[in-house]
């Protein structure tokens, strides 16, 4: 039996699903929107500085730290005693919720710390208190959603150790 409209035939010409194909567009249209406000606006040179400025940053700084702080955490976790959770991974509980935190703190740095430029209440419509706050409580949930997800995980591991 053929399909109404095609799908197969557009599946296997572009290969993937005609939504693949509207969410790129969308994404892509927000995307251009957000650099023609940037174009439009002076901070062109601005955020081409800063952005070489984070790449460099990245590599030179950042890379190297958090490749270094993973080193010693698996290396803390294997010198632990092996529990009956050892099939359940616990660094990725723990290296999940701390990158997306570190992240966060990275992007919303100046605001956390109150050294936000004087402009960004005008630009923004937003007053800088609370960030270090909301900072603190996003990352709270991040770890005990993950330590949540973790002991869900164990407890299936030793449900089904014991079958």
């Amino acid at each position: 039996m053929r399909r109404a409209w095609g799908l197969g035939r557009f599946r296997r010409r572009y290969g993937a699903s005609p939504l693949h194909l509207a969410g790129h567009l969308v994404v892509f249209a927000i995307a251009a929107f957000a650099i023609d406000r940037i174009a439009s606006g002076a901070g062109l040179a601005k955020l081409i500085v800063l952005y070489a400025g984070l790449v460099i940053a990245h590599d030179l700084i950042f890379l190297p730290a958090y490749s270094g702080l993973d080193r010693a955490a698996r290396a803390a976790l294997a010198r632990l005693p092996a529990p009956q959770s050892a099939r359940v991974p616990v660094i990725n509980h723990v290296r999940a919720p701390a990158l997306i935190s570190g992240l966060l703190l990275i992007i919303y740095a100046p605001l956390i710390s109150g050294k936000a430029d004087a402009g960004y209440l005008q630009a923004s419509g937003h007053h800088l208190e609370g960030y270090l706050r909301n900072w603190l409580m996003i990352s709270v949930v991040l770890f005990l959603g993950s330590g949540l997800i973790y002991a869900v995980r164990v407890r299936r591991a030793v449900v089904n150790a014991r079958v």
